[in-house]
């Protein structure tokens, strides 16, 4: 793949004639996610290459079909790296497939989402129309920040060409610890943890075991460690990125998984197999109960569920909007895109 060439005129006039509904493809490698759907494919891998890089401004600008591995890459030769930790699922990720799904790693409670870096957006609107939002600086101003209205918006909005990013600098230690303890005692420590000054980076509960990683300057990783005690865990770092790609043994099974998002202390009597991440506040669920029962549960908790991967594609994989919200992304849907052109039925049903 050539790493710098610019297919944007092209990608915009596939937009412009199309006159049945277009499939936006990346690396693929997140296909699985959202719905099943049907449509001619318009491939943004071979639009690609960074832009522009200043690393003394924390900041990086790429096209959207630039692999994911490149960017990272790119930055870890700065001693930086893209703070929201996102999943690859596949060394084909793009940085475009990457903000359109708007997935967080386990640094996500201590550091952000993908949106919180987002800093502005290229696209291509349902209608072939270009249009820029947002730029390369943080800003407060008023209105809607519709560039991070694209992160997680899986291209039903607009086609990506470019995305700036805020970057953040590579911690100089991290450190991985371990301790044997049931799911409740678990979110109970993380809880205490969570409200003192302790460079911790994440926070993940699997097999009775609840792990944390503390990054940051090697004073303070030293003296947290002191602190909370525990077993070091070796190659702590493979378990986070195994973690983050879905690798470990919990991820290797056939049934269904959903994606519980609730508040970190919450309670959740659902059956099925667990794993515990950010903190508490995503959760990971193995269960062949019906859709309705889990959607339920989690809203009863404060939260939301997703089908993330298996399952039932065509039907609706994410959790039901209320009658307010669902009106507003139809209307947000008939705006960029009003003939349907863009991944149709890609986030739901209804559009």
């Amino acid at each position: 793949m050539a790493t710098n060439a610019d297919r944007s005129g092209e990608l915009t006039e596939a937009i412009r004639a199309a006159t049945s509904p277009l499939q936006l493809l990346g690396g693929g490698t997140k296909r699985f996610y959202g719905r099943q759907i049907d449509g001619h494919a318009l491939h943004v891998a071979g639009h690609c290459g960074i832009v522009s890089y200043e690393p003394t401004e924390l900041v990086i600008s790429a096209r959207a079909g630039t692999p994911l591995a490149h960017i990272e890459s790119t930055l870890a030769r700065s001693n930086q790296m893209l703070g929201f930790e996102p999943p690859r699922f596949g060394e084909a990720a793009t940085l475009g497939g990457t903000v359109a799904c708007g997935l967080s790693g386990p640094r996500r409670p201590y550091a952000g989402s993908a949106r919180d870096f987002v800093l502005g957006v290229k696209i291509v609107n349902g209608k072939g129309e270009r249009m820029a939002f947002g730029g390369q600086v943080m800003k407060n101003v008023a209105g809607y920040d519709v560039s991070r209205l694209m992160v997680g918006a899986l291209g039903t909005l607009g086609l990506l060409l470019e995305i700036s990013l805020k970057v953040l600098p590579q911690p100089e230690r991290e450190l991985t610890l371990g301790y044997a303890l049931p799911l409740g005692e678990a979110l109970a420590r993380i809880a205490s943890w969570s409200g003192k000054p302790l460079p911790l980076s994440a926070a993940c509960h699997v097999n009775d075991t609840l792990y944390i990683r503390l990054s940051g300057s090697d004073s303070a990783v030293a003296a947290a460690r002191a602190a909370l005690g525990g077993e070091e865990i070796p190659r702590g770092t493979d378990f986070w990125t195994e973690l983050r790609e879905h690798r470990l043994p919990f991820f290797r099974e056939d049934e269904p998984l959903w994606r519980v998002s609730v508040p970190p202390a919450a309670h959740l009597s659902i059956a099925g197999e667990w794993l515990i991440d950010w903190g508490g506040a995503q959760r990971w669920l193995k269960t062949s109960l019906p859709a309705t029962e889990i959607w339920r549960a989690a809203e009863h908790a404060g939260g939301h569920a997703t089908l993330f991967r298996g399952g039932d594609r065509a039907g609706e994989v994410f959790h039901p909007l209320s009658p307010v919200l669902a009106r507003l992304h139809r209307n947000l849907k008939h705006a960029f895109d009003p003939a349907g052109i863009l991944n149709p039925g890609r986030y739901t049903t209804a559009w």
